[in-house]
């Protein structure tokens, strides 16, 4: 391959890579990114593939981070979140992307999330049933989705505005990954919820691995016509992007 040849396959890896985060926003309702564009160039940079250290995490804590993930992502008929590795892309992401306010309240956050499970199964997370782990993510992503949406109402108050017009929502969800929605008008806001930024990274780390892209994923390396219509059966996986 000329030089040429590969830097357009650079281009084109690097374009489905932001194609592929902007997909895991939808899933989260059409939000940016905590991180910014810092995590869209790590990701870039680490690539869907490559092997990941789990920066200055513990190998422990890089462990509690996979099963986070893996009890919002479980193992089905396809690996889960812990099969992909997706603690350690966790634990990179915190440590190269985040600001020192994220990363104290991502870190504060799994102390939280330990401190939610004794409380509500008198035993520490890691040593929880399936079952009750996730019944406390479950009241952890309520919370989330709580706190979250009073502080954008607030905002939208603050600057005078009733509702977010449609122009605005279409912009939020073709936005490429960023702090939370107005951050980067401030540049001091209050950080993320905890579990929020969990959430946010157990769904990027895995849909953008290569068990996510190719096996929860449906995945054609090159495809070799283009098909303007095919027949879907209800509950197929949707297509993964190239990378």
């Amino acid at each position: 391959m000329n030089e040429s040849s590969e830097t357009k396959t650079e281009q084109l890896q690097r374009i489905n890579r932001r194609d592929a985060i902007r997909r895991v926003s939808a899933l989260l309702g059409g939000i940016a990114f905590v991180g910014g564009s810092d995590l869209l160039a790590a990701v870039e940079k680490a690539g869907i593939a490559a092997p990941l250290a789990p920066g200055k995490f513990s190998a422990q804590e890089v462990a509690f981070l996979d099963e986070i993930a893996e009890t919002i992502l479980p193992e089905t008929k396809t690996p889960g979140a812990k099969a992909a590795k997706t603690g350690a892309f966790m634990a990179l992401m915190v440590t190269d992307c985040y600001s020192p306010a994220e990363r104290k309240a991502f870190l504060d956050g799994m102390r939280k999330v330990d401190e939610a499970a004794r409380k509500a199964n008198n035993v520490a997370f890691m040593a929880a049933t399936p079952a009750q782990r996730l019944a406390v993510l479950t009241a952890l992503d309520h919370e989330q989705k709580r706190v979250m949406d009073a502080r954008e109402a607030a905002d939208r108050r603050r600057k005078g505005l009733a509702r977010v017009t449609a122009d605005e929502a279409e912009a939020k969800a073709e936005n490429v990954p960023g702090s939370v929605v107005g951050a980067a008008e401030t540049g001091a806001r209050e950080p993320a919820h905890y579990f929020r930024m969990m959430k946010e990274l157990a769904l990027l780390g895995y849909f953008t691995s290569k068990i996510g892209c190719t096996q929860a994923l449906r995945y054609v390396e090159a495809p070799g016509r283009f098909d303007s219509c095919i027949p879907y059966t209800p509950g197929e996986p949707a297509w993964a992007s190239h990378a």
